[in-house]
């Protein structure tokens, strides 16, 4: 077992009596830390010791650096030697991807402020100048260990696993041949270099695309000193729509060639008569954040502006240079002063610069069968089968709440796809988020709009980086005939919700759909969510009222079981810790627990830490962004926080409150953002169905009791892996759940024990 990898068992480690102990370390469990081995005697300058000391003072944590420590524990399912090669090669990939995204979006903002000269103060107390400095010593050492598991842990089975990562060298003679001829006929006419000089302008370069910089001097040069020669710079860029290695099948093994390897070994045919001092292969982010100004004046199109701002991405200031080891100083130093970086923000690399390409191999026929399968889709509770007959019916017998990827996604299409058909039905109202490149839901929604359905689309085109594809698919839907808003002014629509209209003789029926996820059929087999489809008019009338909101003028004073953003979400969740924290006061049972995906609003962690100093247990699952430090004496001792990260993405969110004994629970899309309370169209929805209230409950209860997914946050933000001898695995338990298993309320002293007792335990 490797160094990084070494255990530390709870009963031996001092380290240990930080842990949250969420679930019950016993002799059989112990505690992982994946970062401690690489930190030990780490030598830090002053500057950057000064910024850690007041890191860990702060009372709040760095979302910026919280989303690293996130990033950490996605590399750890890389680690995990019980996977696959192509398993750890996929989260490789994400890794890579959610690296690119950090320094497009979080990076970008960042340097919004340094650039325009703003003030900024993060929470964890730092300045803008040396918060950017901590953030890139993290992701400098988060990016060192990527690579070094890939070149020392991962790319050596390569070969016992039928492929190759090969060079020209590994290739015989007909195969160097064939590759040559694909370079000719190909890449070669594809090419553009593009020259930088004092009568040509600094080209300007893609972000997230495989750059060669070229240094060259004329041959007249030759025999001239170093200092002598004129040296010039050129650009080559790998075009995006060449796959990024060539494959070669052998009888034994797949070869794959990164196609930079191809275009460096031919690079002369592009530079006739001129000397290649130098190649370098480089990469480059640029800033993607923009604020979209939204314009209330009719003049103004929406659509236009939103395409607009998608070009500005990609001009965006550059936020990082990922570069091979052996590179240009020259080259480097012009591109530092050009971009206006320093030498932190280069990040060297020894093995491939981008890891997404792995997505190539791992989509190659002959190796995309070896990834982990999910089980087949179990029927919700309450339905005797994944298939129905009449989805209808099925809903008006009683509330369902599906549990994806466990349950099927299909009920939501066929309620859409039976309603665009069904003569009954009158109308249908949904917002659409991110939806899939071939979609079945758009596809209902343009037969119902054909079949004379009125049918109204609140299409948020504002979803970053799905805004080209929501916008072809919205005018489409708008070309139908279909009533579509193309997102609300000053806010995003992130609410997740679905209602059909249907006459059924006497009376007319809202059947809803309410969700946590998004109306993809692709990211439900891959996101745990949940979704409630109901008949209930408690609720239906609920939704009726909201798409009036969000369509049309009105505003109602109140709403039976719906929370709503940007109105009153955050009052609303502080009303309900207030009260948890009277009933607590006044000795009646009381306690929080809530699932989401990021935990960052201040207000609302200012009310957790107050409910926490009064002796409120308040347990937390929060996958990635947690801005807010558990387990500090005299501040957050009865704040308990996991993350879970695993084969799939938890993506749902519950907010349960004890409520003396009577439990409340809302699922819904909102996480506790400042972005989701007041710059988001958002809902909660409160789950009044008796299995469909304890089926969340027990989805709270056992990911609390998870041992194999689970991860524990430290008062200092550090994260440590739990195992155990007798694991627990809600990514596989979840396709057992019987009626029988459902909880109806947590035992909240089952998952917290204080510190002094874990002192005494000592």
């Amino acid at each position: 077992m490797s160094e990084l990898d070494k255990i530390l068992k709870h009963e031996e480690s001092k380290d240990s009596l930080a842990g949250n102990l969420l679930s019950l370390l016993t002799p059989t469990n112990w505690k992982i830390n994946l970062m401690a081995p690489r930190e030990q005697n780490r030598k830090v300058d002053k500057s950057t010791q000064k910024s850690n000391d007041t890191i860990a003072k702060s009372k709040f944590i760095s979302r910026d650096l919280s989303w690293l420590k996130f990033d950490e524990r996605v590399l750890d399912q890389a680690r995990d030697t019980s996977k696959s090669l192509f398993d750890r090669l996929k989260f490789l990939a994400i890794t890579a991807s959610n690296l690119d995204e950090f320094f497009t979006i979080r990076m970008g903002s960042l340097y919004n402020y340094i650039d325009l000269g703003k003030e900024r103060t993060d929470y964890c107390g730092l300045r803008e100048v040396p918060f950017k400095q901590a953030i890139i010593n993290d992701a400098q050492e988060f990016t060192q260990e990527k690579h070094r598991l890939f070149m020392e842990e991962i790319l050596p089975l390569f070969p016992e696993n039928g492929l190759l990562l090969a060079c020209l060298d590994d290739l015989d003679e007909d195969e160097k041949e064939e590759v040559a001829t694909y370079f000719q006929r190909t890449i070669y006419p594809m090419l553009t270099p593009m020259v930088f000089d004092h009568t040509h302008t600094f080209p300007s370069l893609l972000a997230k695309t495989l750059i060669f910089g070229v240094v060259t001097v004329g041959l007249s040069d030759k025999k001239k000193t170093r200092n002598e020669k004129e040296q010039k710079i050129s650009f080559v860029q790998i075009p995006l729509n060449l796959k990024r290695f060539y494959v070669i099948e052998r009888e034994d093994k797949v070869l794959f060639i990164p196609i930079e390897e191809i275009i460096r070994h031919h690079l002369q045919v592009l530079y006739r008569n001129v000397e290649i001092e130098s190649t370098t292969l480089f990469r480059i982010t640029r800033n993607g954040d923009f604020d979209l100004v939204e314009h209330e004046d009719s003049d103004t199109d929406f659509v236009d502006e939103v395409k607009k701002k998608i070009k500005d991405r990609r001009l965006g200031r550059v936020t990082r240079v990922e570069v091979e080891k052996f590179h240009s100083d020259f080259l480097l130093t012009e591109m530092l002063k050009r971009w206006n970086l320093e030498r932190s923000d280069i990040f060297v690399k020894n093995s491939i610069l981008d890891f997404t390409c792995f997505w190539q191999i791992l989509k190659h026929t002959e190796f995309k069968t070896q990834m982990a399968v999910n089980p087949g889709v179990v029927p919700a509770l309450g339905l005797q089968s994944v298939v129905i007959d009449d989805i209808f019916d099925t809903i008006k017998r009683g509330d369902i709440l599906l549990h994806h990827p466990y349950n099927n996604f299909e009920p939501v299409i066929q309620l859409l796809e039976q309603a665009a058909d069904d003569p009954k039905v009158l109308a249908i109202k949904i917002t659409l988020y991110r939806i899939s490149k071939n979609s079945r839901i758009s596809s209902a929604l343009l037969r119902a709009a054909e079949q004379g359905k009125h049918v109204s689309v609140l299409f948020e085109v504002k979803a970053r980086f799905d805004e080209e594809n929501n916008i072809k698919e919205a005018t489409k839907l708008q070309k139908a005939g279909c009533f579509v808003i193309y997102g609300i002014p000053g806010l995003k629509t992130h609410t997740k919700l679905l209602q059909v209209i249907r006459n059924e003789g006497n009376h007319v029926v809202s059947y809803a759909h309410l969700s946590s996820g998004n109306y993809n059929e692709d990211t439900a087999k891959l996101y745990t969510d949940i979704g409630l489809l109901t008949t209930d008019t408690r609720i239906t009338q609920d939704i009726s009222e909201f798409f009036n909101v969000i369509t049309g003028h009105s505003m109602p004073t109140h709403y039976e079981h719906l929370i709503t953003a940007p109105r009153d979400m955050r009052n609303r969740l502080i009303e309900m810790i207030e009260n948890e924290l009277k009933n607590h006061k006044e000795g009646l049972p009381a306690g929080i627990c809530w699932k989401i995906n990021s935990l960052q609003d201040l207000k609302t962690m200012e009310a957790l830490y107050k409910a926490s100093q009064a002796g409120l247990p308040v347990l937390l699952i929060v996958r990635g962004i947690c801005c807010i430090r558990p387990q500090r004496k005299g501040l957050s001792e009865n704040i308990f926080i996991k993350s879970i990260v695993g084969e799939y993405l938890e993506h749902t969110r519950l907010y349960y409150f004890h409520n003396a004994g009577d439990p409340k629970i809302y699922g819904g899309s909102a996480d506790v953002m400042v972005r989701s309370f007041d710059r988001r169209i958002e809902s909660l929805f409160e789950l009044v169905n008796t299995r469909a209230k304890n089926l969340a409950i027990t989805i709270l209860d056992w990911n609390l009791r998870d041992t194999k997914n689970s991860y524990e946050m430290q008062e200092d933000g550090t994260y440590w892996k739990i195992e155990s001898e007798e694991p627990f695995n809600i990514h596989s338990k979840f396709y057992e759940i019987k009626d029988e298993d459902l909880v109806a309320e947590l035992a909240f002293d089952k998952f917290t024990v204080s510190l002094e007792t874990k002192l005494e335990s000592k």
